[in-house]
């Protein structure tokens, strides 16, 4: 309700005639009250209408009407969006510059190591009623809830998870818990999203923190390199292992075949060897002379009594040289 104060005392002194004084302080009085009368509501905009401090409608966006000096009207905007910072503040003329908030970014990790984590609350007004009525500060109950659900998720997981690896599954946990604390007080709000904006370690261990994820790095890469290299080398010799044992199959069926074939041409021969024993000797002595002389090469096969050198068999590549050699010349030139 809109409060004007009018000093009587001052209208006494201006003096003029009782009659147009009494309407001009009727026509302030009555000016008041028409102003008091009408409210405009937003379009994000809920008003809670109060008679003597209790509620009695709720109206919608537009220009409404209320009893004056009985009534006055709560403005909730319940179609915006709320936003609530933590660990750090935006300045009102530059929001692009930040003001750091360490009471409220230093959390204990489950490792027992300290981060410091800045973070977003964006919530709306579900309901008007018990966003004013059930909880005495909304906001600053609200700024409890959410400090106590992010201390409370982020002492279950170590610095590293908190800073690197597991920033998505830590926002959902707290924007879960949250959201069942903000239940559990029936505030009239529901929280539409938890951000991390920001996980560091504290600056006097931020240059040995870098130094450790500088090794971490180091041994990630190092590892992909062995990865690549085991990938290249292993199916190789794997290969070639494969090809091998390939290969010494092929050669033991060869060897196994050939004894078979072996045996079978022995038992044939034996057979045939039972059954006429002189022509197969003759045989196999003409066989075997045939295929050892084939390959004497350079030799000369003499009778065992022979009293001169008399070839009985002259090698065809010896008769070769010896016809291509040019006959001798008289006078000793060749």
């Amino acid at each position: 309700m809109k409060e004007m104060v009018i000093n009587i005392g001052r209208l006494r002194n201006l003096r003029m005639p009782p009659r147009i004084a009494r309407h001009a302080v009727m026509g302030a009085v009555l000016a008041v009250l028409a102003f008091d009368t009408v409210s405009q509501v937003g379009p994000e905009e809920v008003g809670i209408v109060l008679r003597h401090g209790r509620h009695v409608r709720t109206v919608k966006p537009g220009l409404r009407l209320e009893i004056p000096l009985i009534e006055r009207m709560l403005k909730v905007p319940i179609r915006r969006q709320l936003l609530l910072e933590f660990g750090f503040r935006r300045a009102a003329d530059n929001p692009m510059k930040l003001t750091p908030m360490l009471e409220e970014s230093a959390m204990i990790t489950g490792d027992l190591n300290v981060a410091d984590v800045e973070w977003i609350v964006q919530y709306r007004i579900d309901d008007p009623y018990k966003f004013l009525f059930k909880v005495r500060d909304v906001t600053g109950t609200l700024r409890d809830l959410s400090e106590a659900a992010v201390s409370e998720v982020v002492g279950d997981h170590t610095v590293t998870e908190v800073i690197t690896v597991g920033r998505i599954g830590i926002e959902t946990r707290i924007r879960e818990r949250l959201r069942a604390l903000v239940a559990s007080y029936d505030m009239g709000v529901s929280i539409q999203e938890v951000a991390l904006q920001d996980a560091s370690p504290p600056d006097p261990v931020k240059p040995a923190w870098d130094e450790v994820t500088e090794a971490q790095q180091q041994r990630e890469r190092r590892a992909s390199e062995a990865r690549g290299e085991y990938n290249r080398v292993i199916p190789r010799a794997q290969g070639e292992a494969q090809q091998r044992i390939l290969e010494a199959d092929g050669r033991a069926l060869d060897r196994v075949t050939s004894a078979e074939g072996d045996a079978r041409r022995f038992v044939q021969l034996y057979e045939a060897y039972r059954q006429a024993p002189a022509v197969t000797r003759e045989r196999l002595y003409l066989e075997s002379m045939t295929r050892v002389l084939g390959q004497i090469g350079n030799k000369l096969v003499l009778e065992s009594d022979a009293k001169s050198l008399i070839p009985l068999i002259v090698p065809e590549n010896v008769l070769r040289s010896l016809e291509s050699s040019p006959p001798k010349k008289e006078g000793g030139e060749k």
